[in-house]
């Protein structure tokens, strides 16, 4: 018996006749141009593809007829909508930075308010009266709870007495921050000047072990100050330093 031989050359061909059978037919321009005949709506469902594809003449345009569509114009016209939403994106956030930037130095004067307090009295005058200028705002009240025994009116300026359970009721069991829009002013919070508050935000107070539950409240006459939605980060800021400062004065532990 004997064995046919191939020569390697013929393997070599035989392999890449497999693989061209296996191939799939390469795409031409013929193929590409019917399958868009028989799918005409196809660059309608994938609008992304204006912006990789390169438009033809205007002039072939004109030369291959007038029922032929301007894919120029119609990327002119998304690219004019994509620059228009980025202008609005930078616009935004333009303009959200230097809020920020202004509440920043609001708060950071605030504090220094604070700490420049020559007692226990001036700083609690301080709250009430200097506050509400250095935030723009137009009430600011640090608010404690009283026991059930000694319920009482503190006669401090800028603070205000409540009733036991009265800030778990407005704020929850854990929430730190409550803002609030569009509402009409509490008397219990604000006093006299509840009738001009509009919008409040509430900021929860841990002072000391050793004290009754206490809030700062933030009024403002625009309903729109303050809101859900808003950044709290500063306002929390805020809130645990008064609590630095209130221990310091009083010598209480944390």
């Amino acid at each position: 018996m004997t064995s046919k031989h191939r020569e390697p050359a013929a393997d070599s061909t035989i392999d890449q006749a497999v693989a061209e059978t296996a191939r799939p037919a390469a795409l031409s321009a013929d193929l590409v141009a019917g399958y868009l005949r028989r799918h005409p709506e196809f660059l309608a469902e994938h609008p992304e593809l204006l912006d990789v594809l390169l438009p033809p003449a205007r002039s072939d345009l004109t030369a291959a007829g007038s029922g032929v569509v301007d894919l120029q114009q119609a990327m002119v016209f998304r690219w004019r909508a994509e620059a228009e939403r980025l202008r609005r994106l930078c616009d935004e956030l333009i303009s959200n930075g230097r809020a920020n930037a202004v509440i920043q130095r609001r708060i950071h004067e605030a504090l220094l308010a604070l700490l420049a307090a020559r007692s226990f009295e001036h700083l609690m005058e301080t709250i009430g009266t200097d506050l509400p200028v250095l935030l723009d705002l137009d009430a600011v009240y640090l608010c404690v709870e009283q026991s059930d025994k000694s319920f009482t009116q503190v006669c401090l300026h800028g603070v205000r007495s409540l009733a036991p359970g009265t800030i778990d009721q407005l704020m929850g069991p854990s929430r730190a921050v409550a803002l609030r829009s569009q509402r009409s002013g509490e008397a219990v919070l604000f006093g006299p000047a509840a009738g001009i508050v509009a919008s409040d935000a509430l900021l929860r107070l841990n002072i000391s072990s050793a004290t009754p539950p206490a809030l700062l409240a933030l009024g403002s006459r625009d309903p729109e100050h303050f809101s859900e939605g808003q950044g709290t980060d500063l306002l929390q800021f805020l809130a645990r330093s008064l609590e630095h400062v209130i221990r310091a004065w009083l010598e209480l532990p944390e």
